[in-house]
């Protein structure tokens, strides 16, 4: 999440808004957001429901729910989806924000 607030103001230049889910409630996640000063929206999504209707996997081994990363236009369409392998297994923001400026030129 730290990795995304570094180059917030870069998503919503091109118009792109930030959203993460997490399986904390409501109270933790707002405490989390005001400690560590995240400019994004946080989602809590306590029972999983969301992650799993998108097939965020859960590996146990692995330290739990594996990251997921989805960029979805206007339209409600997936148009990038990143399932990670490990906790670290995020894309760069840099190839994050070359989805977005892609789609903003179709």
């Amino acid at each position: 999440m730290a990795q995304l607030r570094q180059d917030y103001e870069k998503f919503t230049e091109l118009g792109a808004e930030i959203l993460t889910l997490g399986p904390d409630g409501p109270r933790a996640f707002k405490r989390y957001w005001e400690e560590n000063d995240i400019p994004y929206i946080g989602l809590a999504d306590i029972k999983s429901k969301i992650a799993d209707s998108f097939s965020q996997e859960v590996n146990l081994f692995k330290l739990g729910r594996m990251p997921a990363l989805f960029v979805i236009d206007k339209e409600g369409i997936i148009r990038y989806a990143h399932y990670g392998d490990s906790m670290s297994d995020i894309p760069e923001n840099s190839e994050v924000l070359e989805v977005i400026k892609q789609i903003k030129s179709d």
